[in-house]
């Protein structure tokens, strides 16, 4: 358990002023049985004239920030400040009771369990040459074990001994297989591999976003931007999180903010401007991530 204090600035700049349109924020968890928000700050510049927070298809928090119209800028400034305690299943020995249908790897689920799950379970990629299929199929085989909890350790384990990670701040995920073929990702395009990965046996995965905190040595990746893992639904153990980057399991140093069915669905923040293509000069975010164990 930890008390975490995230700081997310995200500053747009152009070179004329621009009028704003209609942004979308996902940068606020909701409560839940492992994360406590005790206070959540939105300071916007210019100051919007409307925020409205609502749900999206997913259950998420979303904020929809507008602007009244003829009002222009050189900056969008947008600053998220939450105040949270997270309460991890955490490692080193995490501990699951699954159903015994699903104890032995690959499973099907139930009937009534399928119509909820079936989008979550179908491939979202294209892998034309199979090297998705034939990279997790070589895993699963070398996983030494078939109980499901062992192979999916053994998965996030070897994306992350596999694949070398490497920041990349532009938009936009690399398909699976582009993954398996250059060797290097970074966060969400080792969470879309995962994902594939395990829908190429039927299993339910979702893409979940938020932040990372280290606590410990210092090493983990994906720290001072938002960060991306995996969920997978398992009978009788429900959503369990998977961060291949990092080799965590169960949502150790994870802050849960969105999940949704692919990637793209799951960006920070998302809007458009009125000027001239070349209007943007840049975007600068930093993340800041405090995490204060609590004895």
């Amino acid at each position: 358990m930890a008390r975490i204090k995230i700081v997310h600035a995200t500053e747009y700049t152009y070179k004329n002023p621009v009028g704003l349109l209609r942004h979308r924020l996902m940068i606020r968890p909701d409560d839940s049985h492992d994360l406590k928000l005790h206070r959540a700050e939105l300071e916007v510049e210019p100051r919007p004239s409307s925020v409205q927070w609502k749900h999206d298809a997913f259950d998420n928090s979303i904020c929809f920030l507008e602007w009244r119209e003829g009002l222009t800028t050189e900056r969008l400034s947008i600053v998220s400040t939450l105040d949270l305690t997270h309460h991890p299943d955490g490692q080193p020995l995490p501990q699951y009771s699954i159903e015994a249908a699903a104890e032995a790897f690959p499973f099907s689920y139930a009937h009534n369990e399928i119509p909820d799950l079936a989008r979550l379970a179908e491939r979202q990629m294209p892998d034309p040459d199979r090297k998705v299929d034939a990279w997790a199929r070589r895993v699963v085989a070398g996983a030494g074990s078939t109980k499901t909890l062992e192979v999916l350790g053994a998965m996030t384990h070897a994306i992350q001994r596999e694949f070398r990670y490497g920041a990349r701040h532009e938009e936009g995920t690399q398909t699976a297989a582009q993954t398996v073929e250059l060797g290097t990702g970074t966060c969400r395009d080792f969470a879309v591999l995962m994902m594939e990965a395990l829908r190429s046996f039927g299993l339910a995965t979702r893409f979940v976003t938020g932040y990372l905190y280290d606590d410990t040595s210092g090493t983990a990746q994906g720290g001072g931007s938002t960060h991306a893992w995996c969920g997978v639904y398992l009978p009788g153990a429900g959503w369990v999180e998977y961060d291949p980057t990092n080799g965590l399991v169960a949502g150790t140093n994870l802050i849960r903010v969105g999940v949704t069915r692919e990637a793209s669905q799951a960006l920070p923040i998302s809007g458009g401007f009125v000027g001239n293509s070349d209007d943007p000069i840049g975007m600068h975010v930093d993340v800041s991530v405090t995490a204060v164990p609590i004895r």
